[in-house]
């Protein structure tokens, strides 16, 4: 019997979602890719590898180079996608000022679902004044800041992202899209007030849309820096959110663009 070949890292049962995320985390770290190389890595034809970096490059993430990409060199850091630890120490005292607004749209009884971040991880922190609610979460973080409350925490089920302590995957839509909620809070990369809210990884914004679709009430929390903001993947447009909790200094005009679509402003 033939040895059985080994097969590549990641290999073609990658989704395209995962695989351009891939190449961009390879492009952030080395400064570079090559088409030859990711083909090799990836077992990935050389074709399907142009496609992507034509994608990305349509995206305004990479520049084209002879035989592969570079980064564009660019200010706009809705674009990475930074680990938690890095994220807390970003506008730590606006953050607990929305969760303490957000915990104060919430009633004994509720079914809330929180998205990964740090200022919803926040507001986990302010829910735990509660005594009953419902909390469905793909946060691995979050669940373990509620383990010593009486909450029904539900833990969606998925693929460990280490960068975020989030679950990802279809097992977590999946998951998701069979539930209702009273209330989603979900944190963002960006918010462009015409395009939408926005994540640098695909699959989070996969799920994030999922999460929208299960609940009642939409609530987007984030500070006034993620506004004029858009990152590699939408979430959704504003006509699917309800609401947005920010601080004071998101600009006059912007809070009249949302107003007027509907959105509920509030700031703290």
């Amino acid at each position: 019997m033939n040895p059985t070949k080994p097969t590549k890292p990641g290999g073609a049962d990658m989704l395209v979602e995962e695989r351009r995320q891939h190449i961009l985390a390879k492009l952030q770290r080395e400064g570079r890719v090559l088409i030859s190389d990711l083909s090799d890595a990836l077992g990935i034809s050389r074709i399907t590898i142009r496609k992507d970096l034509d994608y990305l490059v349509g995206k305004g993430l990479v520049l084209r180079s002879h035989g592969g990409a570079l980064p564009v060199r660019t200010q706009n850091t809705a674009l990475l996608d930074p680990s938690l630890h890095e994220k807390e120490q970003k506008q730590s005292k606006e953050k607990l000022r929305i969760a303490k607004a957000a915990a104060g749209l919430v009633t004994e009884g509720m079914c809330v679902v929180l998205d990964s971040g740090t200022t919803t991880t926040a507001i986990a922190r302010e829910l735990r004044r509660f005594e009953h609610l419902t909390v469905i979460t793909n946060a691995v973080n979050i669940a373990t800041e509620l383990a010593g409350t009486d909450f029904e925490v539900i833990l969606t089920g998925g693929t460990l992202r280490k960068n975020s302590f989030s679950l990802v995957g279809p097992v977590t839509e999946d998951m998701l899209r069979s539930m209702r909620a009273d209330v989603l809070f979900l944190g963002v990369d960006g918010f462009d007030v015409r395009a939408g809210v926005s994540t640098p990884n695909l699959l989070e914004s996969r799920v994030n849309r999922a999460m929208v679709d299960s609940a009642a009430r939409v609530v987007v929390v984030c500070d006034s820096t993620k506004f004029k903001r858009r990152s590699l993947a939408l979430i959704v447009p504003p006509a699917k959110i309800h609401a947005v909790i920010t601080d004071n200094q998101i600009s006059a005009a912007d809070v009249d663009v949302l107003t007027r679509a509907g959105v509920e402003v509030l700031r703290v």
